[in-house]
C-alpha cells in the first residue's frame, strides 16, 4: 500500500502531472490497487461512487502505456 504517488514508483511525467492536477495523495482503493496493477497482476476493486476507483485502474495503466515501446489498451 502507498501512502503519497511518489511512492508509487510512476514514470516521472505521469507523477508530475498528477501533482499538476492537485492530487497528492492517493484514495484508499488506489493505494491497494496501484502497486499490484503496477506489479502486472490483475485487480478487482470494489468501492464507493467517488471513491478513485477510475484512477485505481488508469493510472497503472497510463504508467505501463509510457513505459512500454508496444503498449496498447482497451477500456
Amino acid at each position: 500500500m502507498i501512502k503519497h504517488f511518489n511512492e508509487a514508483g510512476l514514470p516521472e511525467a505521469l507523477f508530475h502531472r498528477i501533482e499538476q492536477m492537485g492530487f497528492t495523495a492517493p484514495t484508499a482503493i488506489q493505494a491497494k490497487a496501484i502497486p499490484v496493477a503496477l506489479e502486472g497482476k490483475d485487480i478487482l476493486g470494489s468501492a464507493q461512487t467517488g471513491t478513485g476507483k477510475t484512477g485505481a485502474y488508469g493510472i497503472p495503466l497510463v504508467a505501463q502505456l509510457l513505459t512500454s515501446t508496444q503498449g496498447s489498451s482497451l477500456v
